[in-house]
């Protein structure tokens, strides 16, 4: 019996080898090899870009962090130019983005570096709201998204006439990015009334307005989540109006450095009756 059951293991073995070696050779496994290693690429770069957007995000809310600060100090154009500075290293982030999407359908990662393109969306505007009081078009960001890729595999702003590289934002990150902008404003209207500033509250609220106009006749035609962002627009722009009410009716009756202490406690009344935490 023992030996019949050796004869039996090794004859199991030998079939399981040609059976293998069968496999092998066969086109349906090659080509699932090759299904295989794609999907690992895929993987591989859906995880770097990943990586690139969660800097591309830090970056971008630090230099949103700093343009804060332009309430605060007399020279506002070293901290403009600061920022500047900071944002030209986020665009080198996005030229990386760039890099990795080369020949790829990028709705295929969107998901991977949308985060971080809104975030940068929201600092670049936030920024040339600052400079020109006005809102930048999606047209003059993609214009400074534009790369030359160099022999080390890097990327640099590429010079005219030079073999580029683009990057194009798409229009609902642009609108995303654009929202978020709203909560900066408000934050902003907020500092510049603790600082005695009683004009840029008003100039905020009239182009919060205008924005969330814009906004309410793409309605719920437009994508899903720029839909949802709408309510918070809402919210920052009924902010700023209270404050602008505020300073109007009663900003002669109270001295200025109590309006901040007044209009954050009418803030903080007003998120405890909508739910916010």
């Amino acid at each position: 019996m023992n030996r019949r059951e050796g004869e039996g293991c090794s004859r199991k073995k030998v079939d399981s080898a040609q059976e293998m070696s069968a496999n092998s050779s066969s086109p349906v496994i090659a080509a699932f090899r090759v299904f295989q290693q794609e999907l690992d690429a895929k993987h591989d770069k859906y995880e770097r870009l990943v990586k690139i957007s969660r800097d591309v995000t830090i970056e971008s809310k630090r230099t949103i962090f700093l343009l804060h600060r332009v309430t605060n100090v007399a020279d506002t154009e070293e901290v403009l130019n600061e920022a500047e500075g900071k944002l030209d290293g986020v665009r080198q982030k996005i030229g990386q983005i760039a890099e990795e999407l080369r020949g790829e359908d990028i709705y295929q990662f969107h998901r991977a570096f949308t985060p971080g393109i809104q975030e940068f969306v929201e600092a670049v505007s936030f920024l040339h709201y600052i400079r020109h009081r006005s809102l930048i078009s999606l047209e003059e960001i993609n214009a400074s998204l534009v790369f030359m890729r160099t022999e080390k595999g890097s990327v640099e702003a590429a010079p005219l006439g030079a073999h580029v590289l683009t990057f194009q934002v798409t229009p609902a990150d642009y609108l995303l990015g654009v929202a978020d902008l709203t909560g900066e404003l408000m934050r902003m209207c907020i500092s510049s009334v603790g600082n005695g500033d009683i004009e840029t509250p008003f100039q905020l609220s009239q182009f919060l307005r205008q924005i969330h106009d814009g906004f309410s006749f793409i309605g719920n035609t437009g994508p899903y989540e720029v839909s949802k962002k709408l309510h918070t627009l809402r919210q920052s722009l009924g902010k700023v109006e209270d404050a602008c009410y505020t300073l109007r009716v009663r900003g002669s009756e109270i001295p200025k450095h109590m309006l901040a202490d007044l209009f954050c406690s009418r803030t903080t009344h007003m998120d405890t009756e909508e739910g916010v935490v």
